[in-house]
């Protein structure tokens, strides 16, 4: 892993169809996205050289951009071959794979109907997101100051790369206070999930996590009900209140980047990193690994 900032980097990007030296793939200051966050991305993982679930996220990187109001002139299969393409340009095995769209510079303003469409694929070499001693330990959250908004007032369907500023504020917060994360609840007060990932909870034998209603429905976390289930686990997603965290026994957060990984704390609430969630990071692990 290099310590190298992200824009000195060596390497290739893929960017609007041919991969460029890292240190080229530039965009100029009045870019669209920058100044109105016209802009989607996704994050995912390499293992093997092997890309989990590679076209569920291109697919969901298209709808974004669609639901943000612009076309992407690549189908899944051409962004799933440009992420490959680009993984074996780094040499890459095992990886985080970013691949980001936005609009460009050919329009200045709140309108952006002139503006093209662009893509990105940047990879790189990227261990625990939480650090190694997390699986073991557990995380402690704190809770946001900010809340996930409503559905009719943003676009909370897309990976939209707006909607990451509060999650950086409220990380941030989080982590000045000496907390790892923060559990963002929404606008009505109902537990929602962290910063960059989704949560779980468990008690009396049964899986509980919030109805992704304004927020996404991760790929990890669709992933891990499905391993849940394999297992004999009921799954309940359903609305979750604050003051419910008392009662559960275990938690954990799931996510690309996450992958699974237990909670010990949120705010006042203590929790075990007991089997079921150690056991399901370990189904996760042996899945993406292809040992399952």
């Amino acid at each position: 892993m290099t310590d190298a900032t992200f824009d000195n980097r060596d390497g290739f990007i893929w960017f609007d169809g041919a991969l460029r030296p890292w240190r080229d793939a530039n965009v100029h200051i009045l870019t669209h996205a920058m100044h109105y966050a016209s802009a989607v991305f996704e994050g995912a993982r390499a293992y093997g050289g092997e890309v989990f679930e590679l076209s569920q996220h291109s697919q969901r990187l298209i709808d974004s951009a669609k639901i943000l109001g612009f076309t992407l002139p690549w189908n899944r299969d051409q962004i799933d071959a440009a992420v490959r393409e680009t993984l074996a340009a780094n040499n890459l095995q095992n990886a985080y794979v970013r691949p980001i769209a936005w609009r460009g510079s050919e329009q200045m303003g709140v309108s952006a109907q002139k503006t093209k469409p662009h893509l990105a694929v940047a990879v790189w070499e990227w261990g625990a997101y939480f650090g190694p001693e997390a699986l073991a330990k557990g995380l402690r959250l704190n809770i946001a100051p900010w809340r996930r908004p409503a559905p009719y007032t943003a676009p909370t369907k897309a990976k939209a790369a707006g909607l990451y500023m509060i999650c950086t504020m409220s990380k941030h917060a989080a982590e000045d206070a000496g907390y790892n994360d923060a559990m963002m609840l929404d606008w009505r007060g109902q537990v929602a999930e962290a910063t960059g990932a989704n949560i779980f909870f468990f008690k009396d034998g049964v899986l509980h996590t919030p109805t992704p209603d304004c927020f996404l429905d991760g790929i990890t976390r669709r992933t891990v009900i499905g391993l849940a289930k394999r297992r004999g686990i009921e799954v309940v997603e359903r609305v979750i209140w604050p003051e419910e965290l008392e009662s559960f026994e275990q938690a954990f957060l799931t996510g690309s980047a996450a992958e699974v990984t237990p909670l010990a704390e949120i705010g006042p609430w203590n929790f075990a990193v007991g089997d079921i969630s150690m056991q399901l990071a370990k189904d996760y692990s042996d899945l993406v690994n292809r040992r399952i």
